[in-house]
């Protein structure tokens, strides 16, 4: 598949020059000791763009656009781990269309998947029993019911329409640096290595895709971006605090028809979630009897009983939710997390060779749950940038100064105070949210910052009590298994494993002594739990073929000791109408 990319990209208008490199790639497990030498082809691009999400795609179409306008042209690439484009998008998703309206004015015109327009807008409290109705603080007039995971699909279409070559099926697992220490470009991961580390007759090595600029729109938490973020102190260098995160849990179900109200949005807090654990619901309803239902569960959360997988399938027996789901069926499910640090905590996004853009950096407007047309908006400010950078020879620093002139600085720091007011529980947090909205509407005085970071957040397991969790009923709530099975995940089983643990005697040692063990409870796949050994002792065992690549345990750990890394490209869920 490799040498298909290659020769593709080769032919298209003679862009893409191929060389080979030697390359010394490690080995894993029992061969640890082992290397091999292997050939390493390699590609060069004007502009390499990691990610086919709305970020990224929005990047390259507008970098297309610049250069038809300019009557020149660049060459662009854009690299996607899923197996096709959009297979690991999941999103709500409530719809703004400003950034789209921007980038693609006639869209309405142009057979989008953006059909069904926001009807009604409610909010409830939760109690157990009851549902209480308060005035709905989101703004959705004008904004649209939709499965992002198509509306990235359609994008990568339109991108290609102007030139742009999009790669799915390839996972970015390095950064490439030139003789100066600038990032020039990213390698793809080798294929067909075994988890003992030999090479199976599968065996592919990595691709070197090199850029003149590399844009990292990896969606939120992703590894090259973080390495980027740590190596360049681009938080130090930005807004300077650390970012929080939240992990959306979410099924698609084709319900009846009776019950059905397209373009229906309800969003919920309260139950189940207890007092000091931010977090909500939201009901979506599509076109074709589909309803979109989640929950989000903010991971600085303090109790390592907590299981959010749990805790959905707790929430969809609410009275005022099982009603609408009997009698319908799952159609997938899926999860990911999600940058709720807002304006705080973004960094300065250019780094030497390149930029950040989309949930890699952390657009997303907590009190809006919106992140994708602020994304789309990050990709299009730094095609801009890039392009002056590659044709006019100005600095890619440009990317930075237009993003705290545009809409979408304006439109965080309006929204900075929300998330950080609830670090003093839900009470507290409801009624600074209300005064931050109604009374000094975004324009108050003071900035509210963020608590622990997430896995400091964990406290110790004999603080708190177990969570008894009732047992799912196959009708509405569900197992695990039954879960991972509509999330079409699959991952190649005789590969080196990519969820890594920098000490492997923290979990016996740390985790499961002192927080019970919280892993086999914050991944919402089970990829993670406790099994006795040959002596009867517990050890900790990862499914690593059960990821969902929601980045969970990455964030979560409490002693930050699993590391979340790429597996060979087209592994992980495959989403259709997330």
């Amino acid at each position: 598949m490799h040498r298909l990319l290659r020769a593709a990209a080769a032919a298209a208008a003679g862009l893409a020059t191929a060389t080979t490199r030697r390359h010394r790639a490690p080995s894993w497990g029992a061969a640890a000791a082992r290397w091999f030498s292997v050939e390493r082809e390699a590609m060069s691009y004007d502009v390499v763009i990691v990610g086919a999400g709305p970020a990224g795609l929005a990047a390259a179409i507008r970098l297309k656009q610049l250069c038809r306008a300019a009557d020149t042209d660049l060459s662009v690439c854009v690299l996607e781990k899923g197996a096709e484009v959009g297979a690991h998008v999941l999103s709500g998703n409530v719809f703004e269309p400003r950034a789209l309206d921007e980038l693609i004015p006639k869209w309405r015109q142009e057979d989008a998947p953006i059909r069904v327009p926001v009807s009604s807008d409610k909010f409830w409290m939760l109690t157990k029993n009851k549902a209480w109705t308060l005035p709905s603080p989101f703004d959705n007039k004008g904004n649209y019911v939709i499965s992002l995971s198509q509306l990235v699909r359609w994008m990568s279409v339109k991108a290609e329409e102007l030139g742009v070559e999009v790669y799915p099926g390839f996972a970015a697992s390095e950064i490439l640096y030139d003789e100066n220490q600038m990032v020039a470009g990213v390698a793809t991961n080798d294929v067909g290595i075994a988890k003992d580390g030999s090479k199976r007759e599968t065996f592919q090595p990595g691709v070197e895709l090199r850029g003149r600029i590399t844009l990292l729109a990896e969606g939120c938490r992703g590894s090259l971006s973080e390495k980027i973020i740590t190596n360049h102190k681009l938080r130090e260098s930005g807004q300077g605090q650390h970012q929080t995160y939240a992990l959306g849990i979410k099924e698609v179900w084709e319900i009846e028809e009776g019950k059905h109200k397209p373009g229906s949005v309800v969003h919920t807090v309260g139950w189940p979630l207890d007092m000091k654990t931010y977090g909500g619901s939201f009901l979506y309803h599509l076109d074709d009897r589909q309803l979109a239902i989640g929950l989000v569960v903010a991971l600085n959360y303090r109790n390592p009983f907590l299981s959010p997988y749990d805790e959905f399938q707790k929430f969809k027996q609410h009275p005022a939710i099982r009603t609408l789901l009997e009698g319908g069926t799952v159609l997938q499910y899926g999860a990911r997390t999600l940058n709720e640090g807002g304006f705080q905590s973004i960094p300065n996004p250019v780094f030497p060779g390149g930029a950040i853009i989309g949930c890699s950096a952390g657009f997303l407007n907590v009190p809006k749950i919106k992140g994708s047309h602020t994304a789309m908006k990050s990709g299009m400010l730094a095609a801009e940038a890039t392009f002056n950078a590659l044709v006019e020879g100005s600095s890619m620093d440009l990317y930075w100064e237009n993003l705290k002139k545009s809409w979408i600085w304006d439109e965080l720091y309006r929204a900075r105070n929300y998330r950080p007011a609830f670090e003093y529980g839900f009470i507290p947090g409801m009624a600074l949210s209300a005064v931050e909205r109604y009374i000094f509407k975004g324009k108050s005085p003071f900035t509210l910052k963020h608590g622990k970071p997430d896995h400091e957040a964990t406290e110790m397991a004999n603080l708190h009590s177990p969570i008894s969790y009732p047992k799912p009923d196959g009708q509405v709530s569900f197992d695990v298994p039954s879960s991972l099975y509509r999330s079409n995940t699959n991952h190649e089983h005789d590969q080196p494993p990519h969820l890594r643990l920098r000490d492997p005697a923290v979990p016996e040692r740390v985790n499961l002594p002192q927080y019970a063990g919280p892993e086999s409870r914050y991944c919402p796949a089970r990829v993670y739990e406790y099994v006795s050994d040959e002596n009867g002792d517990p050890k900790l065992h990862i499914n690593a073929q059960n990821c969902l690549h929601c980045k969970a345990c990455d964030i979560k750990d409490p002693k930050q000791n699993i590391e979340w890394t790429v597996p060979e490209g087209g592994g992980g869920p495959g989403y259709t109408v997330m």
